[in-house]
């Protein structure tokens, strides 16, 4: 059994009713001359498919001497993929990972029972005028996935799967879709895609994922004979049939879904998990701070400072 929060099994079917579920209108919220736009969760949709999480990044500009500065912070029961469009970021973890994630390629970092990690534009390139643009997102794991062992996986643009023609370029991220599969082995069926299509060109939805959604990174798509323009997101009804057409000046998408989980998941802070219970083992595990013995480690070579748990 599926589990959706915006399906009423009481809504009228086919034509009676848009294609379109839910439209989302991310929250924004200023980081200090960064700006970061959350699209999930949202009060109506907590997911689409496994997907928890979903922050655009900027776009924004960085003078020398400026630039991400995240600290070492904790995350369990979930798995995050950072994508970029402009700009690099460091990432250093607890497993010892140390790897700068680049555009088009893919940082899979799995929590599990527990993993932490930074994010920084540090070293020469602080030196320099940067520019960031990106998405970041949390799958949460299945239930009898949550408490795996942390692992990392990092994908370059060079090994995802590219489908040209008619007009558009798709660039499938993660799972499967469109006829291909990613490289990077996801604990549940998804998929994850960045499209871009010219004025006028079209691209169907997957139609064997149970949950679909689209965020436009820019420009503007019709669907269902409804205009979307950048910063919105549409998550559809399971089944349906569908394809998106771009504008007059095309679009950049985000397509995102799959398998929907067998209930709704617990998120405080970095955590994410199926009860309460596994949250709270972690909000202490992160405050007794026994970094040489706890759940918790810092990342070789940024281990000078962490972040507090929050007071809340």
């Amino acid at each position: 059994m599926s589990w959706n929060p915006a399906l009423d099994p009481h809504c009228p079917i086919g034509d009676e009713v848009d294609a379109i579920d839910t439209v989302i209108v991310p929250r924004a919220r200023d980081l200090g001359g960064f700006e970061v736009r959350r699209a999930l969760p949202a009060p109506k949709r907590q997911m689409v498919g496994p997907f928890i999480f979903f922050d655009q990044m900027g776009p924004a500009e960085f003078l020398t001497g400026q630039g991400i500065d995240v600290r070492p912070h904790p995350h369990i029961g979930l798995a995050t993929v950072t994508y970029l469009l402009q700009g690099k970021i460091h990432h250093r973890d607890s497993l010892g990972t140390d790897q700068w994630i680049e555009p088009g390629a893919v940082n899979w970092m799995v929590a599990g029972q527990g993993i932490t990690h930074s994010e920084r534009m540090d070293g020469s390139y602080r030196d320099e005028k940067k520019s960031l643009f990106g998405i970041q997102t949390w799958v949460a794991l299945p239930e009898d996935r949550e408490d795996d062992p942390a692992d990392f996986v990092h994908a370059p643009k060079a090994d995802l799967p590219v489908l040209e023609g008619e007009g558009k370029t798709l660039r499938l991220v993660l799972g499967d879709g469109w006829g291909e599969r990613a490289p990077v082995e996801t604990a549940s069926r998804m998929f994850y895609a960045d499209a871009i299509l010219q004025a006028d060109a079209a691209i169907p939805l997957p139609d064997d994922h149970e949950d679909r959604g689209v965020y436009v990174l820019d420009g503007s798509v019709t669907v269902s004979g409804q205009d979307f323009t950048a910063g919105q997101m549409m998550v559809f009804r399971p089944g349906d049939r569908l394809s998106l057409k771009a504008g007059a000046t095309g679009a950049r998408l985000m397509l995102l879904g799959g398998d929907t989980l067998n209930g709704p998941r617990h998120i405080w802070w970095n955590f994410v998990a199926s009860s309460r219970d596994k949250i709270d083992a972690a909000k202490e595990a992160w405050r007794a701070g026994d970094w040489a013995h706890g759940r918790f480690q810092l990342p070789p070579g940024d281990d000078g400072e962490h972040i507090p748990l929050p007071v809340r």
